[in-house]
């Protein structure tokens, strides 16, 4: 197979982690003969300092342009104090909305060898196995009415959180497809008690769930949702909400796998017309500035980003668990970075590059 790949290493490690996860991309397509044409471009504050922007226009082409997407991570804190349509995470929203991705998934599993990485205790922790389904163009990052009106202490913020029966309904149908692959369980948050646009999620996901007998539905309020996350984690399947929700919850994932280091994600929209989905793939975690530079961020997120490139964009399900696997393995050997507590000296970010290669074969 031959397709074209555009990488976006962004702040901070970004760099570092996207260019581990590029040698891992080209090791398998070396393996298993195929060819990836990989081009990069700016996003973030990188952009900002180049062309004035956090999402260039050479960039939106670019993404277009591309069969998937790779992204490192964005910001940094020079741009902490300036107005949110001006500052590097602006760029994120920006290509999502131009590749027009609508669910994030995020994978969270537990692997023996980090049990002890969790603070949550090995028992609750060893077995979890979910993925969070976030949707990711509706809902109060995006609608209008916002903005600041008003001076000093008559000052009001104002947000809007708004989403469409069909907005509803083709994310929470991707995970309802999802779940058939797995565990065939459905777990959809909501606030419904209270927001009327969870009381619309909530109607959606019944009417979506009657064309899936074969798929249990269950239904958790969010607040529940995020105490059930601590308190019982094994018991999630596939777990799907608002954009919102998924923004925080799925950090709250971090806490499950011993390192926010350690998540990658998958931001899928429609299929394109060679037959790919589109997609944008990234670790969850920031850019890190206060570790950047020094061969220290934990490369394995991104590398895990690759894998879920392989399996959702190409249908490469055989190259996607190879990945999988020898993360596995690299774990298990102890070879791995600071934050995940190595009983002896850390590996650099090269080092567990090369490591998962030298894994996959």
């Amino acid at each position: 197979m031959e397709f074209s790949v555009l990488s976006l290493p962004g702040d901070g490690i970004g760099v570092e982690v996207a260019g581990e996860a590029i040698r891992v991309l080209n090791h398998v397509c070396r393996k298993f003969n195929h060819k990836a044409n990989i081009t990069e471009g700016l996003l973030g504050g990188i952009a900002i300092h180049t062309t004035g922007g956090p999402f260039p226009a050479e960039t939106e082409r670019l993404c277009l342009e591309a069969d998937a997407t790779l992204m490192g991570a964005v910001g940094l804190p020079e741009f902490d104090n300036w107005p949110p349509e001006k500052r590097p995470e602006r760029g994120l929203l920006g290509i999502r909305k131009t590749m027009g991705v609508y669910a994030n998934l995020r994978p969270v599993r537990s692997y023996p060898a980090l049990l002890d990485s969790s603070p949550l205790k090995n028992h609750l922790v060893d077995g979890v196995d979910m993925i969070i389904v976030r949707e990711l163009t509706g809902g109060i990052y995006y609608g209008t009415p916002r903005g600041i009106t008003g001076e000093g202490a008559a000052s009001r913020g104002t947000n809007t959180m708004t989403y469409s029966w069909a907005e509803i309904d083709r994310v929470t149908r991707m995970s309802f497809e999802l779940a058939r692959n797995r565990r065939r369980k459905v777990t959809s948050v909501d606030k419904s008690n209270v927001l009327e646009t969870s009381q619309l999620w909530r109607r959606v996901a019944v009417e979506v769930a009657k064309d899936y007998p074969d798929v249990e539905l269950n239904h958790l309020l969010v607040d529940n949702c995020a105490m059930q996350l601590v308190l019982n984690p094994k018991q999630f399947d596939i777990v799907v909400m608002e954009n919102m929700f998924g923004d925080i919850l799925s950090d709250e994932g971090a806490v499950l796998a011993g390192s926010i280091g350690m998540l990658p994600s998958a931001s899928i929209g429609a299929r394109k017309p060679n037959g790919f989905w589109v997609g944008l793939y990234e670790p969850v975690h920031g850019s890190a500035p206060d570790i950047a530079g020094q061969n220290k961020a934990n490369p394995l997120g991104a590398i895990g980003s690759v894998a879920a490139m392989l399996e959702y964009s190409f249908g490469l399900k055989e190259e996607a668990a190879a990945v999988n696997s020898a993360v596995e393995a690299v774990l298990n050997s102890g070879q791995v970075t600071a934050d995940l507590r190595p009983k002896g000296t850390p590996a650099t970010t090269t080092q567990v590059g090369e490591a998962v290669c030298e894994a996959i074969g």
